[in-house]
């Protein structure tokens, strides 16, 4: 487990610590990569997270949204006590059953969800699993299938945007 301390600051819009060099590479060792994002649990003066240790601007930072500012009762300008540690568990939300099934009857559409970046069949997957009805999920599923075998992805982000407004 790796610790240290670090004055909260923004970047842009954006509350983060700067983490330093040494912890990065111990995490990274963790991981058994050489970049790229980190995906790390840990503590926030004593509460619990689960997030990314991702570089920006030349440096690697860990962001604090809102909420776990809140939860440990820190804000911006003030100085955090942050354990990290690798998290390898998978992230992804659940695939709906009725997804899985309409990805098996499809070769395309299941090898076109595949090549999607885990970030948009996260996003994705979020909104399906939000989804009231049974109807609205077939619906959009629908939508869902259709965009990935026109692989049109930005109309399919477009989708999700929209939907998640209403």
């Amino acid at each position: 487990m790796q610790k240290f301390a670090a004055k909260i600051h923004k970047l842009g819009i954006n509350p983060c610590v700067d983490v330093p060099g040494e912890i990065v590479s111990a995490l990274l060792d963790e991981a058994k990569k050489r970049s790229a994002p980190v995906q790390v649990k840990g503590t926030l003066n004593g509460v619990i997270v689960e997030a990314n240790v991702v570089k920006y601007s030349g440096n690697w930072r860990l962001y604090l949204n809102t909420q776990i500012r809140k939860d440990a009762g820190i804000e911006v300008g003030d100085t955090a006590h942050i354990t990290l540690v690798n998290d390898p568990a998978p992230r992804m939300p659940p695939t709906p059953q009725a997804l899985k099934a309409a990805l098996a009857e499809d070769k395309r559409a299941k090898d076109a969800w595949r090549l999607q970046p885990s970030s948009r069949r996260k996003e994705i997957l979020a909104y399906l699993n939000s989804l009231k009805t049974q109807e609205a999920l077939i619906r959009n599923i629908k939508k869902v299938i259709k965009y990935l075998l026109d692989k049109n992805t930005k109309d399919l982000e477009y989708l999700v945007r929209q939907e998640k407004r209403y």
